[in-house]
């Protein structure tokens, strides 16, 4: 790929699709909404900690390789921000819910992607993942992702986005099959840290209806 992302830029870009896609009605993201989700601890790896400057200068990087944009909207009190991966690109629905869910949690397998895309694109089955994926891997607008060699233990290959980079193959060691106890923590943990998704998009959903409400009261004071 011509154009390259660090991983804050990746992860702005994912964050902006992701929502487009997920809470419409939501969309285009203010700076402190797209923060926030850029910041969620829920289907997101690595989890980051990042302020409002880093995801501007962000933003700004995008703008400058014509994958986002500022819009004003009639009504509110910021700007908002958007991307243009899928009209700069041609990406088709099922690619973009593909190449999201690689950029927001990193290599996957068709399974995962399947899954973890389900809220942004609904995949019928399994084959169509890997059909998305391959046609990602040989579009006309560049190689968006690349297949990695099998880890040891694992039925299925992973693929990852070429965004940022080619990747450096490592070595992997054997990976042991996880104990019963263990998968059910991690699947605890992985509703409980769901639930605080929602709460983090419900916070920021209340902040700018408050804002807007106190817009709308000072017409009559």
């Amino acid at each position: 790929m011509e154009i390259q992302l660090n991983d804050i830029e990746a992860r702005v870009l994912g964050c902006l699709i992701e929502k487009e896609l997920t809470t419409p009605d939501y969309y285009p993201l203010t700076l402190n909404s797209l923060t926030a989700a850029c910041n969620q601890k829920s289907n997101r790896l690595p989890v980051m900690s990042i302020d409002d400057t880093d995801v501007a200068r962000a933003l700004d990087h995008l703008r400058t390789k014509h994958l986002g944009r500022e819009v004003y909207l009639a009504g509110s009190r910021v700007p908002k921000y958007e991307h243009k991966a899928a009209e700069v690109w041609e990406l088709t629905p099922q690619e973009i819910a593909v190449l999201c869910g690689l950029l927001l949690r990193g290599p996957q397998t068709p399974g995962e992607l399947r899954t973890r895309t389900g809220r942004m694109f609904a995949f019928h089955n399994l084959d169509e993942v890997e059909e998305t994926l391959h046609k990602l891997k040989d579009h006309g607008q560049g190689n968006f992702v690349v297949e990695l060699p099998r880890q040891p233990g694992h039925k299925e290959n992973r693929f990852m986005h070429l965004l940022s980079g080619e990747p450096v193959i490592e070595s992997a060691p054997a990976v042991l099959p996880a104990e019963p106890a263990m998968l059910q923590v991690r699947a605890e943990n992985e509703r409980i840290a769901a639930l605080e998704e929602a709460v983090q998009t419900l916070e920021a959903q209340l902040s700018e209806l408050e804002a807007s409400f106190e817009k709308f009261k000072s017409q009559f004071e």
